[in-house]
């Protein structure tokens, strides 16, 4: 059965999820998350869209964003999710699809502030609900850009977030004001089925190291970028965003002594 067709209008932002194939826990790695970075800036650069929210949890992401024109929202996340592949796939030592075959999209119109509020605001509390953090500053979500009304050379504000007051700060004050009243929605639990445990077991015991795809090789030598190119990006957007910059500038600071 085929799948619905997007629901693609001018004048419209979307609320984007994709998630790793299989659900595993691919981002946890620093280094996946830096090159997640440093190609939304590369695709911005090439697609132009306007990017509002954004959150990198362990496997899948989450982004508000808004194209230049309607049908650009394929073209972007196309774009997207196989550079990102490309790269994970070479540094993980694997092949195969790295993300879930589609990604969920729903569009709303940017004039529709409360549901772009609302959206936001779940987009930020996601490492919250999960149990990652205890507030709402976390190093790859774009939240504290609205709380500390910082640039992360990423992302920026939405219509409806400059909505909520005369003056930045009054807007800020109104936003962090707004999170705090956020309560999450338990999930449902986990269902175990009939074998599933055997079948970890298995893969578990066959697994062998799989050699990198010549494909990918080909392809990521038309991309190559310097450690330091993709490290400069990341670490404004986690410096921007992250609730204590001095302690969050120490690990950047440990990866240069190491490369050195």
């Amino acid at each position: 059965m085929p799948r619905p067709r997007r629901n693609l209008q001018p004048g419209y932002c979307y609320h984007i999820t994709t998630r790793c194939n299989n659900r595993e826990f691919r981002l946890t790695r620093l280094e996946c998350r830096e090159i997640l970075l440093y190609a939304i800036k590369k695709c911005q650069e090439k697609y132009g869209f306007k990017l509002y929210g954004l959150c990198i949890m362990s496997n899948h992401v989450h982004y508000l964003l808004a194209p230049q024109q309607p049908e650009d929202l394929p073209k972007v996340m196309h774009w997207l999710n196989w550079y990102t592949a490309m790269c994970f796939n070479r540094i993980l030592n694997r092949t195969g699809h790295f993300w879930e075959k589609c990604y969920h999209s729903t569009g709303f119109p940017l004039s529709d502030q409360r549901r772009a509020l609302n959206t936001l605001r779940y987009i930020h509390a996601n490492p919250k609900a999960a149990n990652m953090q205890q507030g709402f500053f976390y190093d790859y979500s774009n939240y504290g850009i609205h709380d500390r009304l910082s640039q992360d050379g990423i992302t920026q504000w939405h219509p409806a977030f400059l909505a909520l007051g005369t003056t930045l700060e009054v807007c800020a004050t109104a936003y962090r004001k707004f999170c705090k009243k956020y309560k999450p929605k338990p999930k449902p639990e986990k269902k175990n089925y009939w074998g599933s445990k055997l079948l970890a077991q298995i893969r578990a015991r066959s697994r062998v190291k799989k050699k990198p795809s010549l494909g990918q090789q080909s392809l990521w030598d038309e991309w190559e970028v310097s450690a330091a190119e993709i490290r400069k990006v990341a670490k404004k957007f986690v410096m921007a965003n992250c609730f204590d910059p001095k302690f969050a500038s120490m690990q950047f600071d440990e990866i240069d002594l190491s490369t050195e």
